[in-house]
């Protein structure tokens, strides 16, 4: 069946109907991971969004459940060059095809995914339907995209009530702003008793726990919209509790302590991005995917100074805060798959609440 990719700027790229056979508006971004689709399906950061895999090839090891990061898929959309027909893993379990219909998620294929990356790059993300109907009415439609908004997400992608993941380490809180499996995965796997909390959850219903430390968690989303998250994210900074930090969280702690955050042009959304530890001078490749950034020019140098930055646009990567046990970043060290280089992060955060229970 014919579709239709159709751009609020007045670009139309037509393709295959792939998935669900359904029309939906959402925000136009690209990844440009080699593997990981299932990964992408399946991160609560994507809420609100429709993702284009540049790579021109998705599929050909098919579905494999153990490696999604919830369980349900979270895009709005997906957009490729070509599917694989016949997947090859001796893992998989289901073909990419009938994922898509399952989850009831609707894509095109067979457009030029390139061409279409250049526009979201040179012009920045921007709003897109895909839609079935050959008799779309182009005025109609791009004021519709211009109209539209995801809105508030969080809410969308968060845990409905608190749980444990039991353990016999140190007691660890995660505030689940649409986190990653392999957030809490990498915790417990070191042992950790990781207690998970709604976004919603107050400080003082986190503080009640007597957590250890305290996980802030990815998510999609303006940050800026996280109003009432913020001001209880700076009620556990005026703590002393070890904080960890990772791409949403990263940003509601800047904001939460007086930085400002900006929307990037075309965010960064992919398995190979370079960042530097500014204080070792030393290069890691990152997995990562947010659209908004902390403004460095906007942090008290009294609270926070820069830790970690981009190595393509120097755009600020994670920050230390003085005086605090807090740091955040910006990528993520979890990733799976993709590069393993930050994984010492959460054996830092260990090490943080090790020295505060000695304290």
């Amino acid at each position: 069946m014919k579709a239709f990719l159709i751009l609020e700027d007045g670009h139309v790229f037509t393709g295959t109907s792939i998935g669900a056979d359904r029309e939906v508006i959402s925000e136009i971004v690209f990844n440009t991971s080699m593997t990981g689709y299932l990964e992408v399906l399946t991160d609560p950061s994507y809420a609100g969004q429709a993702v284009v895999m540049t790579y021109p090839l998705i599929g050909n090891y098919g579905i494999c459940h153990e490696d999604m990061e919830s369980d349900r898929t979270w895009v709005d959309g997906f957009i490729v060059r070509e599917l694989s027909r016949i997947p090859s893993n001796f893992r998989s379990r289901d073909t990419i095809q009938h994922f898509l219909a399952k989850h009831d998620i609707p894509g095109i294929a067979g457009i030029d995914t390139r061409a279409l990356t250049r526009i979201l790059r040179e012009n920045g993300t921007m709003n897109g339907m895909i839609t079935t109907d050959e008799h779309f009415s182009l005025e109609e439609v791009i004021a519709r995209l211009k109209a539209y908004a995801a809105g508030k997400v969080v809410e969308r992608v968060t845990c409905k009530a608190p749980y444990i993941l039991p353990g016999d380490g140190f007691r660890t809180a995660l505030l689940d702003l649409g986190a990653k499996e392999n957030i809490s995965r990498s915790l417990h796997q070191r042992g950790c008793q990781v207690t998970v909390y709604p976004a919603a959850a107050s400080a003082q219903e986190i503080l009640s726990g007597q957590p250890d430390g305290i996980m802030l968690s990815n998510g999609p989303g303006d940050p800026k919209e996280c109003v009432s998250i913020i001001e209880e994210i700076r009620t556990l900074y005026q703590t002393d509790i070890p904080i960890f930090a990772i791409c949403l969280g990263h940003q509601l702690m800047a904001l939460a302590t007086g930085a400002d955050t900006y929307k990037l042009k075309y965010g960064h959304r992919g398995g190979n991005h370079p960042v530097r530890d500014l204080e070792t001078g030393k290069v890691y490749i990152t997995s990562q995917n947010h659209g908004y950034a902390v403004d460095a020019d906007s942090l008290d140098p009294a609270i926070a100074v820069p830790a970690f930055e981009n190595v393509n646009d120097g755009t600020n990567e994670g920050l230390r805060y003085i005086g605090k046990n807090i740091v955040t970043v910006q990528f993520h060290p979890e990733a799976c798959p993709g590069p393993r280089d930050c994984a010492y992060l959460f054996d830092r955060f260990l090490k943080m609440m090790e020295v505060k229970s000695h304290a």
